[in-house]
């Protein structure tokens, strides 16, 4: 059985998200995620104004008048969301913990996928696999992969993005529209994900909480890192300790765009303080905008 409050809380997200996947995403999404290719969908006798380099001249010459081959997008996609749920995801300070985060961004593409018929599957990791859902279709199976990444418990603490790449890469040799969602707090995965960004639309989606970029002035604070467990006692009022500690934070992100960036990998960045539709709202447009230069 599911807690009342994680019942009301995936209620919601479909509520909210299927409204903005009909009302303002849908459009976009279908403008900004474009199928495989194209097919052929049938034979149509000329009219004035058709491309006469689609004229199909043995169709031509059997009917002795001209026709043109019609060919319509092949626009089924196969979606899957790599969610990491180590224990960081558990950390939030602002509007929603990162988790939530993860969740409200993947219930607004699949039901943008829904409504556009294309599949969507689910790789839950940690520094392992915790959960794999196979691609598939209709609002049910949406609510199901919701309902995974607000209610799984993972039965491991720390990162490894790697993992989940190899483990695509073995059940999915199609190409497809990958979104790895994680705060990249891990180490060997820039091999892997290159790899993996040759062979998919691989996008990457760091979920970051405004109190990770800067430290508070509030005197002797005790750390914990959630996913090791380690300690440290930290003298927040010490101001080269906090420029020291931003000053690290900004170069993390700088150097894991600039990875990002010659990967070949879009980058979405989403935080626990925003509305999540807003920001995928703006990466639509610089992806569209991208995608036109």
């Amino acid at each position: 059985m599911i807690p009342e409050e994680l019942a009301r809380r995936i209620r919601y997200l479909q509520i909210f998200t299927t409204k903005a996947a009909n009302d303002f995403l849908a459009g976009e999404y279908k403008s900004v995620f474009k199928g495989r290719g194209v097919e052929f969908d049938e034979f149509r006798e000329y009219q004035p104004g058709d491309d006469v380099r689609a004229i199909d001249w043995n169709v031509t010459a059997r009917y002795e008048k001209p026709f043109v081959k019609r060919f319509r997008e092949e626009r089924e996609l196969t979606i899957m969301f790599l969610v990491d749920l180590s224990a960081s995801a558990k950390f939030g300070t602002v509007r929603e913990l990162k988790v939530d985060a993860a969740a409200e961004l993947c219930a607004l593409l699949a039901f943008s996928a829904v409504k556009n018929n294309d599949k969507i599957g689910l790789i839950a990791f940690t520094d392992r696999i915790e959960k794999a859902v196979f691609p598939g279709k209709r609002v049910g199976h949406a609510l199901r992969l919701i309902r995974e990444i607000l209610c799984l418990k993972p039965r491991r603490t720390k990162t490894d993005i790697a993992v989940s790449l190899n483990y695509l890469g073995h059940i999915l040799p199609k190409r497809a529209l990958v979104f790895l969602i994680s705060d990249f707090q891990a180490e060997e995965f820039r091999k892997p994900l290159r790899i993996m960004a040759r062979r998919h639309d691989l996008i990457a989606v760091t979920i970051t909480d405004p109190s990770e970029l800067s430290l508070p002035d509030v005197g002797l604070v005790e750390f914990v890192d959630p996913e090791t467990g380690r300690t440290a006692l930290v003298d927040t009022g010490c101001r080269k300790i906090r420029e020291g500690y931003e000053r690290k934070r900004r170069d993390f992100y700088a150097e894991l765009n600039r990875f990002f960036r010659s990967a070949g990998v879009d980058q979405l960045a989403i935080s626990t303080a925003r509305p999540i539709a807003s920001d995928l709202k703006t990466f639509f447009k610089h992806r569209r905008e991208k995608r036109r230069s």
